[in-house]
């Protein structure tokens, strides 16, 4: 057999969304941070997101970490995520599948019944305690980097559809928030298409009206992802949400091209984007639990553990929690005979135009 390129991985997944761990056959990347790192990826070797993501080796609703050294002395380790159209500065159910790969196949050693580390991924520093027993990591928790909202209650004029309240807040990333009834949902399964549908609509129409960039990384704009609210289903939740992962350029032009894929779990920065608008509205104080529900059922907790600021808006500093598990172990492989290096995508279940 000859291989251009063999790469090492670990498929997991966190209360429902997969999170595929690149441990081996990378190399080296440049840069003094993981953040700096994440950039070159995206400047230079973007051609990695594409050939784990996309097909055949990929599909729209899988997300992928890159495990990298950290230069930062408070890191045990750094990881970069990939989506399908961007590089996240941050991501919770990554952040589990990540903390579970590396204590589940032995990369950081695990102490029982609970293991303490720090990651460094592109957004800062991210402090995690992970409950472990017989070998088996039985919950994730960690403080994620500073949540704020930025605009609350703001009306959106969307095509085709009309006005809609919505929110921006960041978590981790830049999020629109609008609850479901506006459009109609009651965020169930059988309503897949629909979430995509108006979650891609609200998000480009916030955009153009709403553009927003993080105050302390110019290079963070958005919003870039969107989350759908409602009331839960579960007498044990306290919210239920549908987070909108863009699979393709959306063109108001294009019915085609109002595709994305539907985050699985109840997301990690999506939670905590939700928690600090719930704050910011007098509706979630300090160190008081907050359930929040998937499209599935499954839950992350989440929690605000203190205050603080981040640029001109007052912040909160949320703690998430969740698990993980692995579902398989592989390497993959690119023939350099291979007619698609950097996979391919095509519009029956990617949207847009073949590429």
């Amino acid at each position: 057999m000859r291989f251009s390129r063999m790469i090492t991985a670990v498929d997991a997944h966190a209360e429902g969304e997969p999170g595929r761990v690149i441990t081996g056959g990378i190399g080296p990347i440049p840069g003094e941070t993981v953040f700096d790192q994440m950039q070159h990826l995206e400047r230079e070797r973007d051609d990695l997101r594409k050939l784990m993501l996309r097909e055949p080796r990929g599909y729209p609703g899988l997300c992928c970490n890159l495990i990298v050294p950290s230069r930062n002395p408070e890191a045990d380790i750094g990881f970069i995520i990939m989506e399908q159209m961007e590089y996240p500065a941050m991501s919770g159910s990554n952040t589990i599948c990540v903390v579970t790969v590396l204590l589940e196949t032995g990369i950081l050693p695990m102490v029982e019944p609970v293991t303490e580390l720090t990651l460094e991924a592109p957004a800062g520093l991210v402090r995690v305690r992970a409950e472990c027993r017989d070998g088996k990591v039985t919950r994730v928790h960690f403080t994620n980097v500073p949540a704020f909202a930025v605009h609350l209650d703001v009306p959106v004029e969307v095509p085709q559809v009309g006005t809609i309240k919505v929110d921006v807040a960041w978590g981790g990333m830049m999020f629109v928030l609008f609850e479901g009834w506006q459009v109609g949902l009651n965020l169930t399964p059988d309503e897949g298409a629909d979430c995509v549908r108006f979650g891609e609509m609200v998000k480009a129409a916030t955009r153009e009206q709403y553009p927003t960039v993080h105050p302390e990384n110019p290079a963070l704009t958005g919003p870039t992802i969107s989350m759908i609210t409602g009331p839960p289903s579960s007498k044990h939740a306290h919210g239920r949400n549908t987070v909108v992962i863009s699979t393709g350029d959306f063109d108001w032009d294009t019915p085609s091209t109002w595709t994305g894929a539907l985050d699985r779990s109840a997301c990690g920065t999506g939670t905590s984007a939700r928690m600090a608008v719930l704050n910011a509205k007098g509706k979630l104080g300090l160190n008081r639990e907050y359930v929040h529900e998937s499209i599935l059922g499954t839950t992350f907790v989440g929690k605000l553990v203190g205050k603080t600021t981040v640029g001109p808006y007052q912040a909160v500093i949320p703690e998430i929690s969740g698990q993980g598990w692995i579902t398989g172990l592989a390497q993959y492989v690119l023939d350099p005979t291979d007619p698609f290096p950097e996979g391919f995508r095509v519009a029956d279940i990617w949207g847009g135009i073949e590429d």
